[in-house]
């Protein structure tokens, strides 16, 4: 990834769900896609979206397939399968079109394309990709087979990486970059959901679950996602001693609160300005920032003018 900002940082981009519902693309919480159901009943919304992180300074853009997965479109939208494959790769190329309008438009270099690779979890709608349980409940080898599909679709389509994002688990993270073995020229970054300063939200200790992934060649960049701003220092803290040669990724949600049994955000006195947090984690490894739920693309400006502050300090 080229960057235009010094020291190698770079600016993903913020929550896209959540941007969604912002620009009254997406009112559904509850649907068992998520926002991947608008790559079908709403592209030119999503193309508007990611437009709108890009335009605020993103870098990099995560594709709207989170929570997409064959059988879901099969069995919510009534596609085949080979319907529901085609809808998951236009999730990239209309991401890239995002890209090329907006570089058209501002001259700045072109973003570039993420693939979200969400986990298996957010398919079952019952709030376990919060916790990460139902890994007692399916093997790595049926976690390969199951992911295969979208990681297929995703790289058929022409991401320009992977996103294995939101993982609460450290046995699923380390199924995908398994599965990654199958397809050698693609490459991924590989972000875990923490519930605390120290563990994933399975329970893992995230410096296990981060060395355990970065073994990898294709692994590009590691780090959190989806994690309160209040964990992300602490957590930084606990991988120093792996001395990671990788760039770190850091793409907390707002600090606000998800009740997955009601399908809404609660606790906005939780919420927190992520650009006030950018000096601080700069200071302790992170390389790539963006950020996940509730953060929008007004943030992201703020997050980028913050990193330029940093960076020129």
């Amino acid at each position: 990834m080229s960057s235009s900002l010094l020291n190698g940082i770079h600016i993903l981009d913020g929550g896209t769900a959540t941007e969604l519902t912002r620009i009254g693309c997406m009112k559904f919480y509850g649907d068992p896609l998520w926002s991947s159901k608008l790559l079908h009943t709403n592209p030119e919304g999503i193309v508007q979206a990611h437009k709108n992180f890009l335009l605020a300074g993103a870098e990099a853009i995560f594709t709207v397939t989170y929570q997409a997965w064959v059988e879901g479109f099969q069995r919510h939208l009534g596609l085949t399968k080979d319907e529901a494959v085609k809808v998951m790769e236009n999730g990239v190329r209309l991401a890239r079109r995002a890209c090329q309008e907006v570089s058209k438009e501002t001259g700045e270099a072109e973003g570039l394309v993420a693939g979200s690779v969400g986990p298996y979890g957010a398919s079952l709608h019952d709030g376990s990709e919060y916790t990460g349980i139902y890994i007692e409940k399916i093997t790595s080898q049926e976690l390969v087979d199951w992911h295969r599909p979208r990681v297929k679709a995703l790289v058929d389509g022409g991401a320009d990486f992977l996103a294995i994002e939101t993982i609460p688990v450290c046995q699923e993270a380390e199924a995908i970059v398994r599965l990654l073995q199958e397809f050698p020229a693609a490459e991924a970054s590989v972000s875990f959901s923490c519930k605390d300063g120290s563990h994933t939200c399975h329970g893992e200790l995230f410096s296990d679950a981060v060395r355990s992934v970065c073994q990898s060649d294709q692994v590009i960049a590691v780090g959190l996602n989806c994690t309160s701003p209040q964990y992300v220092t602490p957590l930084l803290k606990s991988i120093e001693h792996l001395k990671i040669k990788k760039p770190i990724l850091v793409k907390p949600n707002s600090g606000e609160l998800w009740n997955a049994m009601d399908k809404r955000f609660y606790g906005q006195n939780h919420f927190q300005d992520l650009s006030d947090c950018i000096g601080d984690w700069i200071d302790q490894g992170a390389r790539w920032i963006g950020g996940c739920c509730r953060v929008y693309p007004d943030d992201i400006k703020r997050i980028k003018d913050k990193i330029i502050q940093k960076v020129n300090e």
